[in-house]
């Protein structure tokens, strides 16, 4: 009887780790990226200066990608949000974090390779 209860923890124990094992490596998802960088779709395609909601939204995702996995995720949402929205102007997108004052390590363009990304 004990080692029958202690099997069904053991099962348990497995079930939560299989579970929440995806959840360790990225946190960040591309709906909070998309989420975060819908005010930028004016200066993405138009130009100008970014809009305060838009600058405050790339610093809030900035700070979120704060390990590698969630840097990849965040480069590829990005290059599936850019390719999905036609008129993205490629000098905007790629000028848009130091125009917030943000630095990333790689620059938002479809060409990217996220794979590459740290």
């Amino acid at each position: 009887m004990a080692a029958s209860m202690l099997m069904k923890m053991a099962c348990v124990v497995v079930a939560c780790m299989v579970v929440l094992a995806p959840h360790a490596e990225a946190a960040l998802t591309c709906g909070t990226v998309v989420s975060s960088l819908i005010p930028c779709l004016p200066y993405l395609r138009s130009g100008g200066v970014p809009p305060p909601a838009c600058c405050g939204g790339v610093k809030k995702l900035n700070g979120a990608a704060n390990n590698s996995a969630d840097r990849k995720t965040a480069c590829g949402c990005l290059k599936n949000a850019y390719s999905s929205n036609p008129g993205i102007n490629s000098g905007n997108a790629a000028s848009l974090p130091s125009k917030c004052g943000v630095n990333i390590p790689y620059k938002i363009s479809p060409n990217t390779d996220c794979s590459k990304v740290q």
